[in-house]
């Protein structure tokens, strides 16, 4: 049985990502690792320790209280931990279909999201964590850190989960889109849904030939796919494209041909994935 990887912290896309992992897991027939990672912080660096400026006696007292304020934080990240994993647990096991276990884990976030994927099918995770809910112009660093470094497709989730009717796929004729066609037609996630190739580009009868041939790609196995061909930046015309479509699910290749490649990696960074309010997947 396949499994999903996801991932829980403390930030508003929380829920998002339970709804959306208990949606896949009962699409795929799939377990569920639910994962939480407390990263270890250090109370003194976190208040800049100046206590060498004053008295010896004083900077063991500063020391000690520091180090007390240390342990309690960690004694409440590991119990704060818990109770996200308990209330996670509940929620995606009233949808998914497999065995559901949850993972806490004390250590560095991005490490132990690369080393646990390795058992995955998918990798969940929130357009931002915890330390971004105010950071509504960017998209999660660790999301941009896991997608350049992981192998496994990732799934971010918008603030708020509506289960898809239909599946956009953002075509531009790269490696990782291509694979994405094959996942598509392949993965019982999109079993029964809609399929719309949406490319940015010049009308020309060499584009409209690469979409009719990447349709017929993904149209198997009795699905049905149709294209679009529209003038503009990528991320202008993919993000115009899914405004009024929260109950889509986008399908993004994480690296793609210039200027769709700077998208997910480069200076743009966040265009799209900030822009859509819909789940998102990208392949690598």
């Amino acid at each position: 049985m396949s499994k999903i990887l996801a991932c829980i912290d403390a930030s508003p896309y929380a829920t998002s990502v339970c709804d959306l992992t208990a949606w896949l897991a009962s699409r795929l027939n799939a377990d569920v690792e639910l994962l939480h990672v407390v990263q270890r912080t250090s109370a003194v660096a976190t208040r800049h320790d100046y206590s060498g400026a004053i008295g010896l006696g004083v900077k063991s007292e500063l020391l000690e209280e520091l180090t007390r304020i240390e342990e309690a934080q960690g004694r409440f990240a590991v119990q704060s931990g818990r109770a996200l994993l308990d209330a996670a647990q509940a929620r995606v096991g009233a949808s998914a279909a497999g065995k559901i276990e949850p993972v806490h884990l004390h250590g560095g976030i991005i490490e132990t999201i690369l080393e646990r994927e390795a058992h995955a099918e998918l990798v969940v995770m929130g357009k931002r964590g915890a330390s971004g809910q105010f950071a509504t112009a960017h998209i999660g660093s660790k999301i941009e850190r896991v997608l350049r470094a992981g192998k496994k497709p990732l799934v971010v989730a918008p603030q708020e989960f509506l289960p898809p009717d239909d599946v956009v796929i953002a075509y531009d004729g790269s490696r990782s889109i291509l694979r994405a066609l094959e996942y598509v037609a392949g993965s019982p996630i999109f079993d029964g849904m809609p399929i719309q190739l949406v490319m940015a580009g010049a009308q020309s009868e060499a584009h409209r030939a690469e979409l009719e041939r990447a349709v017929l790609a993904v149209a198997v196995n009795g699905r049905k796919a149709s294209w679009s061909l529209l003038p503009g930046a990528p991320d202008t015309v993919i993000a115009n494209f899914m405004a009024d479509r929260s109950k889509s699910m986008l399908v993004m290749g994480s690296h793609g041909h210039s200027p769709l490649r700077t998208l997910i990696v480069g200076s743009t960074t966040t265009a799209v994935i900030r822009a859509v309010h819909a789940p998102i997947l990208l392949i690598r």
